[in-house]
């Protein structure tokens, strides 16, 4: 086994990746993972390099090329396969170019700061439903249900379907957790794909009947006006947009309050300078972000540091190394919720640059000012805390304990 394989996989690395990110930059900054099968990057540089050259790097394909299976098997997931070849974060330009240009309308600052004021009856609602017990599990009882509300109010999806989403979000990002999934975990995850798939046709069938103030609406008629959006492209950026829309702002909020509780004097910093929710916002993205890491191919033979990446070859874009690395960031490793500048990359860098960042920017520092200017004395109520570090970064819950102010 490679050097540092046994590290990445093990219970510690998920509940505290970054002394290993660190000791990959430090000792083998460009490394060749048997356990993954392929190269991993954990300089800020080479990531942002790789990131931003789609020509060489190429996201097509990356999200199944390491699944090694015999072919009987192939032709069972060819939907689960088919679904990560399009759509809008598995292409590359020109398709990508025409299809975020369509989906984009919905995701403008301009468009997103109308939101403000529903997105703030939002998180009131939610702390009053919990204010008078004291206590809360910020996770399933906040943030989760916030971007899960907004999102889907966006793509006009009812109320009474969420929690069919949120199921079908964590089965189908399952396969990416693991570096070869098992049969029975592609399966698993090409059922739920294939019933969110099927619900978003639904709809889709019912817009182009009935239009309404809504993303998907937008969509249908951008096609009937003479764009070309597929109804495959549409379903395959549907799902997309839903999973990302709210799993990470979900862990974005929760990792944030648990690192001010970690922090006393930055949570002083906040509560008494609640202006200061945005630039504690991008420092929790850096310090702890939920998205840690991205995969790209090579499209030819290139050279990273001293090894040769081949053409075919996988690279793993490890962005919460690149977000900790000293080249580019003073003091990685403190907590500063009024760094500047602070160019992280948890959102991505170049074309495939996340379509959502307006919504998270706006949804996070909007919950952080509520919970601290709504709540006092707030408390762990469980250090027996687990980690998820599989696709997304987060604790699997996070109860609090608090008084209301």
């Amino acid at each position: 086994m490679s050097q540092f394989d046994s590290a990445l996989t093990s219970a510690a690395f998920n509940a505290d990746p970054y002394p290993v990110y660190r000791q990959m930059r430090e000792e083998a900054p460009v490394y060749w993972s048997d356990a993954w099968g392929c190269w991993m990057l954990t300089r800020y540089d080479d990531i942002a390099w790789t990131l931003q050259d789609y020509q060489t790097f190429t996201s097509l394909g990356r999200l199944t090329a390491t699944m090694d299976l015999p072919e009987p098997l192939w032709e069972r997931v060819e939907p689960l396969v088919r679904h990560y070849s399009q759509g809008l974060i598995n292409v590359d330009p020109p398709d990508h170019t025409r299809m975020r240009k369509l989906v984009h309308m919905a995701f403008t600052p301009r468009t997103i700061r109308k939101m403000q004021a529903y997105i703030e009856d939002i998180v009131d609602r939610l702390i009053d439903e919990q204010i008078e017990s004291g206590e809360m599990d910020v996770i399933w009882d906040f943030s989760y249900p916030l971007p899960v509300t907004v999102i889907a109010e966006m793509m006009g999806i009812p109320v009474e379907d969420h929690a069919k989403f949120k199921a079908w979000s964590g089965e189908i990002v399952a396969f990416m957790a693991t570096p070869k999934p098992t049969p029975e975990i592609l399966l698993n995850s090409q059922d739920s794909l294939l019933a969110m798939q099927q619900y978003f046709r639904d709809i889709y069938a019912k817009r182009r009947r009935q239009p309404e103030d809504d993303l998907i609406t937008a969509l249908v008629l951008a096609e009937l006006e003479g764009d070309k959006l597929t109804e495959e492209e549409m379903v395959s950026s549907c799902v997309t947009i839903l999973i990302g829309g709210h799993e990470t702002t979900t862990y974005l909020i929760a990792n944030g309050l648990y690192w001010l509780l970690q922090h006393p004097d930055q949570f002083r910093r906040l509560s008494e300078k609640p202006e200061l929710a945005e630039s504690a916002t991008e420092e929790f993205l850096r310090y702890d972000g939920p998205f840690q890491r991205n995969r790209r191919i090579a499209t030819r033979d290139v050279t990273i540091g001293d090894h040769t990446i081949e053409k075919g070859q996988l690279i793993m874009q490890l962005l919460g190394a690149a977000n900790r690395d000293p080249a580019q960031f003073p003091d990685p490793d403190a907590l500063d919720i009024a760094r500047s500048p602070n160019k992280h990359l948890a959102f991505g860098y170049g074309p495939h640059f996340c379509l959502g960042a307006p919504l998270a920017r706006l949804e996070a520092p909007v919950a952080y000012r509520s919970l601290l200017g709504r709540l006092r004395n707030i408390r762990i109520a469980d250090d027996s805390l687990e980690w998820n570090n599989a696709l997304f970064r987060g604790l699997k819950s996070l109860p609090i304990i608090f008084e209301p102010l």
